[in-house]
């Protein structure tokens, strides 16, 4: 028997190496946790199991997953969506529960001996198979880039709302646990929800604001973050205490904060506990599947994966059809969200404990579910395949496209490419038009490129990361190509196609900032064009005219920067809220060393030390409080402060290097 640390030790480490081996993998985390609790499980190895310890890890996991999820919903996005979200996302949960009420109500019919399912047990059962993983799918469609595809945008509505619908579903099974009292059950469970729900939205929206601004005057990170963990455990703890779900507190927290300017700073402070405490949740998920019992019933499991993933895609293809989707939108919509998700676990481990529904068939349920995750990445893999191979015409319509888009552009010569038509692009063709050069844009919002069009834009729907589509847009007769949405893996694969089709085609890639400008240049653009720099640039030539510096010199500074490749600006000194806001940006940096009497680097010249091999360059040496100037035959003094820019772990290097051998 583990002590309470002990097994959060063995829990820490089990997810540690499962994490790794997916990763190498390429498989999401979320299928290293669930393998691992399989493994670690009492029906396995037996190293651990379910108790209170255990229990409280996974609730905590859930709590801050829901406050995740109310961090997203808030009201102008819900409205801007409303059509998928409570339209085709309510049709598709409240069908797979009446249907998965029917199966159940035919099974008992038809395998009286195996099922006695009650229609409130199929009630909840329905629920759980109702959700797919929005852990997976998005990770998926986001490696894929197809998160603002047609598809894409369906598929993120309907996870929004069986997200949403996770919380009146939390309320109801546990109040159909008690079937004779079932209405005054309900009906009391409803007036709490409500009373709880206005004193929390309605007083805490008041608060909330001013309550933060009070806390973010301090000026204090722990500050900021234990009032953070108070808020949500605090809304969590009031649910629970009205005997309602502690995921009901948490996730009216999170839509409390997204109302705030505050939501994306805490966004990223939550991230941490939320993604380590929901992957110790999919452990103890794991360690409830009993592993023998399923091999011997491994028939059973089989059918119980095959029929809900066959139903749940038909469902949802077929109402996706219904919402006017063309079938090869419909059938990618389907296919993503055949699977079971994150949230089915939990409303099965709550009928489960409920007694709502048999013990043996919440195991072949579990793992059931657990094997239809395991298979997603694979069935999204393949999607383009199933699709062309179901769907006769698909392929007609994706020709249909291109076609539309080649005969709009048969007649251009020398015309700038533009992938993505949003705020940039349409600025960029703008100044085109006034200056008469042709354009053509691609872009993947069907509503944005139809009142385009509509305007007289020259814009098409389509991929830019798509080889055909580079061909229907004519790169072979184009003059140069813009990529006017910041997104390197995007980037990077339409910079592949475009040196495999046109080489001499000049690309311009509009990128955040110079984290990732050595890459792009790298693939082949022409020129890289981060905007944070770029912005930098701006404010420094306003500041720079205002004090009276000459317009003529001002503009030779600002060329000399771009025609250096920004290398006169590239890195910075970072602070603390770099690393807490933008960790992804501490690639490039600059460090600042202090040179004592007894340095390594005294008395020796710059190319002497051999920092450039490391991958770190010296931009600048103050010595007695002015600036010398840096040459390879520089001689480093004692009391010099050296300026170093390079990555992090060069950084590191090139000053050991400078202040010991």
């Amino acid at each position: 028997m583990f002590s309470a640390l002990e097994l959060t030790l063995l829990l820490l480490g089990s997810a540690v190496l499962g994490v790794v081996g997916f990763r190498m993998l390429h498989l999401p985390p979320m299928l290293g946790y669930l393998a691992v609790g399989i493994l670690i499980g009492p029906h396995a190895l037996g190293l651990a199991e379910e108790n209170a310890t255990t229990h409280t890890l996974a609730e905590f996991g859930v709590v801050f997953l829901m406050f995740s999820i109310g961090l997203e919903f808030s009201l102008p996005k819900l409205s801007s969506m409303r059509k998928t979200v409570f339209g085709l996302g309510m049709a598709q949960v409240l069908l797979t529960i009446a249907v998965t009420m029917l199966f159940g109500t035919l099974s008992a019919w038809i395998l009286p001996s195996l099922f006695q399912i009650s229609w409130r047990a199929a009630f909840a059962l329905g629920g759980a198979l109702a959700m797919s993983s929005t852990a997976i799918v998005s990770k998926m469609l986001t490696e894929r880039l197809e998160l603002e595809s047609e598809h894409g945008r369906r598929i993120i509505g309907i996870l929004l709302f069986q997200d949403l619908a996770l919380v009146p579903l939390l309320i109801l099974v546990p109040a159909l646990a008690n079937p004779r009292d079932l209405l005054p059950t309900l009906a009391w469970a409803g007036l709490k929800a409500v009373l709880v729900l206005v004193l929390l939205l309605v007083i805490g929206q008041k608060l909330m604001r001013g309550w933060f601004q009070i806390v973010v005057k301090r000026r204090s990170q722990e500050l900021f973050m234990l009032n953070l963990l108070l808020i949500t455990l605090g809304a969590a703890w009031i649910t629970e205490r009205a005997g309602l779900s502690l995921a009901l507190g948490a996730f009216v927290a999170g839509m409390l904060i997204s109302e705030t300017e505050y939501k994306h700073q805490v966004e990223e402070d939550i991230a941490p506990f939320r993604d380590v405490l929901l992957g110790l949740f999919f452990i103890t998920i794991g360690m409830l599947l009993n592993v023998p019992l399923v091999l011997e019933n491994w028939w059973l499991v089989l059918l119980l994966l095959l029929v809900p993933v066959l139903v749940k895609f038909a469902l949802i293809a077929a109402l996706s059809r219904l919402f006017g989707a063309s079938p090869g939108v419909a059938l990618r919509t389907g296919l993503a969200l055949a699977q079971a998700g994150e949230f089915g676990f939990v409303l099965l481990n709550q009928a489960g404990g409920l007694q709502l529904v048999d013990p043996f068939l919440v195991q072949l349920i579990l793992a059931s579910m657990v094997l239809s995750m395991l298979i997603t990445p694979l069935i999204l893999a393949k999607s383009d395949a199933i699709v062309l191979k179901l769907s006769a015409n698909d392929w007609m319509l994706q020709s249909l496209a291109l076609t539309r888009i080649a005969t709009r552009t048969m007649s251009t010569q020398k015309h700038v490419i533009i992938a993505g038509f949003g705020r940039s692009g349409q600025s960029l063709a703008k100044l085109l038009e006034e200056e008469k050069i042709a354009y053509h844009a691609l872009d993947l919002d069907p509503e944005r490129v139809q009142e385009a069009q509509a305007a007289g834009a020259s814009v098409s729907y389509g991929d830019a990361t798509r080889r055909e589509s580079l061909l229907a847009a004519g790169i072979h007769r184009a003059e140069a190509m813009v990529i006017t949405y910041a997104s390197t893996p995007s980037a990077l694969k339409t910079l592949h196609h475009v040196h495999e089709l046109a080489p001499q085609l000049p690309v311009i890639v509009r990128s955040h900032d110079d984290t990732d400008l050595d890459k792009l240049r790298g693939a082949g653009a022409a020129e890289v064009v981060p905007e944070a720099i770029e912005g930098s640039l701006m404010l420094a030539s306003h500041a720079l005219l205002m004090l009276g510096v000459p317009l003529r010199r001002v503009l030779h500074r600002v060329q000399d920067v771009r025609g250096q490749r920004y290398t006169a600006l590239r890195g910075y000194f970072h602070g603390a809220d770099d690393a807490a806001d933008h960790p992804e940006h501490l690639n490039v940096r600059l460090h600042s060393v202090a040179l004592s009497e007894h340095a390594h680097a005294i008395g020796k010249p710059l190319a002497a030390l051999g920092l450039n091999e490391m991958g770190a360059e010296v931009t600048a040496i103050r010595r007695s409080r002015s600036r010398i100037d840096v040459t390879p035959d520089t001689v480093f003094h004692g009391g010099d402060i050296v300026v170093l820019r390079g990555a992090t772990e060069a950084i590191a290097l090139a000053e050991a290097r400078l202040l010991k051998a």
